[in-house]
């Protein structure tokens, strides 16, 4: 099952179930994705039983597939890129065995295809190419066994983030604020079933192909996760209840072998050419550049369909 929301004037948008060929829909029996989320174990089979989608989807019609969030969990699962930006920084981490996650903003996503203001070019502006997955209520301390089963959704996320100033916030101790403006969405979220076998083990097993400004930048895969899913949503509800609609977030998708297969992010290109050349010599992005990613199964199929954006100057409110 392929949902997704269309603008409408609201915060939320209309929530739309999405034929298997992305091209036309449906409304949903309920209003909003939250919604759905919420009541996701009544309505579930009714959504998932829709073969029916009279009306043709427009793509510059879709918001994010969650527009805003009760919270946004992002961690680092990806353990071939947190050592390399470790030994970049000089970073010599606690060894405690667990994920390593912060909490961002999640009053708002980003479309797949909206402009994304920022406020100064010279910040370093970066892309992070994630997979994310979105919950329904999940009772505290719960086992990662048992938390895969609270996974209803998948998507594919666009973390923007702000390298000049997320050095400065981390070494404080306190983690992240003004580095990491709001995320972006790919348009649509799907349940596991529909990635087949390449959901396992609670990984996204599928290439994720970035883009920048036209010419391929990476094409790592998510299979490489060091903590799986449900492990991220497990560690999250340590002592805490999740609320349905908690987005949890793999972290920038990395593979050991980067220098073939490139990155989702400009950070870890930067952090392999510091290794590699004594300097980093790939800049970060400047107003106008545009960013695409897809993920992309074995058939060649998107089944979260395509990020398409640019950055351009915040010109204030």
């Amino acid at each position: 099952m392929r949902l997704a929301t269309l603008r409408d004037g609201s915060r939320d948008g209309r929530l739309v179930v999405v034929s298997p060929d992305s091209a036309h829909y449906v409304p949903a029996p309920v209003g909003t994705l939250q919604e759905a989320l919420e009541r996701w174990s009544d309505i579930a089979a009714d959504l998932a039983a829709i073969d029916h989608f009279p009306a043709r989807l427009d793509p510059a019609t879709l918001a994010a597939p969650l527009p805003r969030a009760w919270q946004w969990l992002d961690g680092s699962a990806f353990e071939s890129h947190g050592a390399l930006m470790d030994k970049v920084l000089g970073i010599t981490p606690e060894k405690t065995g667990l994920p390593l996650m912060y909490q961002g903003l999640s009053d708002r996503f980003y479309g797949p295809t909206d402009a994304v203001p920022m406020p100064d070019e010279n910040l370093g502006i970066d892309f992070e190419g994630e997979f994310g997955v979105i919950v329904d209520d999940v009772p505290m301390g719960i086992r990662a066994a048992d938390a895969l089963n609270h996974i209803r959704l998948i998507v594919q996320i666009n973390d923007w983030s702000l390298r000049m100033l997320a050095g400065p916030e981390m070494k404080t101790g306190f983690g992240w604020v003004q580095a990491k403006p709001a995320c972006s969405m790919a348009p649509f979220a799907v349940t596991p079933e529909e990635l087949g076998d390449q959901w396992r083990n609670g990984r996204v097993c599928m290439h994720l192909l970035v883009d920048w400004n036209g010419a391929r930048f990476g094409a790592a895969n998510g299979e490489a996760m060091g903590f799986g899913f449900h492990e991220l949503v497990a560690h999250a509800a340590r002592t805490r209840h999740l609320p349905a609609g908690t987005v949890i977030g793999s972290g920038t998708v990395s593979n050991p072998n980067f220098r073939e297969v490139g990155s989702s992010c400009i950070a870890e290109r930067r952090g392999i050419e510091i290794v590699d050349e004594g300097a980093p010599r790939t800049p970060f992005m400047r107003f106008g550049d545009r960013i695409r990613m897809e993920a992309q199964t074995r058939d060649g199929r998107a089944p979260f369909g395509i990020i398409d954006q640019h950055v351009l100057a915040y010109q204030g409110a």
